[in-house]
């Protein structure tokens, strides 16, 4: 038989399991947001490769990859991108590869899950292209 006194017992037990799940619930939810931020900052550097390997099988210079890269990346910080090209410009030839890599020193936004990845994850995009047009 359930008497008054058993009912607020349970109400007092509620507000403790809820207190202890409280922080591990929150964290959870802060770490899938942390993730999919961090995801759409790869998927942008990855895309911006692409359209720098695509400007330069065609005759782009490096200055011109380099400004199409960082045209195509205005959420992220440019300080953090650094941009290999392989081979220059001078010593491209027609059929060859040409292989754009961007590295994106992404910073957590979450202090918790800041600690547990080192604040700073190195994010790695490359593409490599044949080479449609070049000096012969």
């Amino acid at each position: 038989m359930i008497t008054v006194r058993n009912i607020k017992n349970q109400k007092g037990q509620s507000l403790v399991e809820f207190a202890i799940i409280l922080p591990i619930i929150l964290l959870l939810l802060m770490g899938m947001a942390e993730f999919w931020i961090m995801l759409n900052s790869y998927l942008v550097i990855q895309n911006s490769s692409r359209e720098g390997a695509r400007l330069g099988i065609v005759g782009g210079t490096d200055l011109e990859i380099n400004s199409v890269v960082t045209a195509t990346t205005p959420s992220l910080t440019s300080s953090n991108l650094t941009v290999v090209i392989t081979p220059s410009a001078g010593s491209r030839t027609s059929g060859g590869t040409l292989t754009v890599s961007l590295n994106y020193n992404y910073h957590t936004t979450v202090p918790i899950i800041g600690a547990i990845l080192n604040n700073v994850v190195v994010l790695h995009a490359e593409t490599s292209m044949r080479i449609e047009w070049g000096s012969d």
